[in-house]
């Protein structure tokens, strides 16, 4: 299988590392000079482009599945809108127009697009309630996601991922430093965020239809933090209260709306369509991380 990752970023690197171990061909696809330089490092072809670029996509081969892994960067809606939603378009435009299609899209979205639930459980048949314009922006590129490619004869796929961390994105000092504001953590691995796509694409699963990434159990942030406290054997950090954090006047409301969402993403559909994770919870997850704080 011939797989092209637009945007080969955290975790397009680490799907491009288990797609080639596991005989597959990956291209990874990035804009920058040190983009290029990790994918080549990753040890899989890459491709310098600007994948908002029709014309410059036109450089990346033909394959069999594409996958948008795209990152705006932290950047506001507009640049958002660009990447995500012009930039999906584009690429599928591109690529379905060509004599040899890709037999289908995995776009890799974020759970914000479910907005607040009260801590509910949310699952992939809640409806959208994005609370941010980016995360409009988000619940926008998935329906493009959706609806575009069988408009070019083949099939897209929505991941929707949870809070991403692992190697370098751990922020340890986050959590035991403080203060920790309350609320529930939906998590997921980098290397389980890479496979589940790279199991929706190797056993064809999916298509047409959103699965939601996430890790087997969703937790309460104040319970989160005492847990590593006490595994990294130090003090419990303080606590705050959702009020206690609101009450700072320089917030802005994009913030405002991130801190009053709460909710609980089910997995239940990725486990039934039997991926098995490597890290099931947060407890396997952070262990490199908290071995590597004790040694230090």
């Amino acid at each position: 299988m011939d797989v092209a990752i637009l945007g080969c970023g955290y975790v397009g690197l680490e799907l491009g590392r288990q797609l080639t171990d596991r005989g597959h061909d990956a291209i990874g696809v990035r804009r920058s000079d040190d983009g290029i330089e990790a994918i080549t490092e990753a040890g899989f072809e890459a491709v310098q482009a600007d994948i908002t670029d029709r014309e410059a996509l036109e450089t990346v081969p033909d394959v069999d599945a594409i996958v948008f892994a795209a990152s705006s960067g932290g950047r506001g809606a507009a640049t958002a809108r660009e990447v995500y939603v012009e930039g999906l378009r584009t690429a599928i435009e591109q690529f379905g127009e060509r004599d040899a299609s890709p037999e289908r899209l995995v776009y890799t979205s974020s759970t914000g697009v479910l907005g607040d639930h009260d801590g509910d459980w949310v699952d992939e048949e809640t409806p959208l309630e994005p609370t941010t314009e980016k995360t409009e922006v988000l619940a926008e590129a998935e329906r493009v996601a959706l609806e575009l490619p069988p408009e070019y004869g083949f099939e897209g796929t929505v991941a929707r991922y949870a809070g991403l961390y692992g190697p370098g994105r751990y922020r340890l000092e986050r959590y035991l430093e403080g203060p920790v504001t309350e609320g529930y953590l939906n998590m997921v691995h980098r290397d389980d965020a890479a496979g589940a796509v790279r199991y929706l694409l190797e056993d064809d699963l999916a298509r047409g239809e959103v699965v939601q990434v996430v890790d087997d159990e969703p937790v309460d942030k104040w319970t989160f933090a005492d847990w590593l406290a006490e595994a990294c054997g130090v003090d419990q950090p303080p606590k705050r209260t959702k009020a206690d954090r609101l009450e700072d006047t320089g917030l802005s409301e994009a913030a405002r709306r991130r801190i009053l969402t709460s909710k609980r993403c089910s997995n239940e559909k990725l486990r039934d369509l039997g991926y098995d994770f490597v890290y099931p919870t947060y407890r396997e997850g952070y262990r490199d991380a908290i071995d590597a704080y004790s040694t230090n």
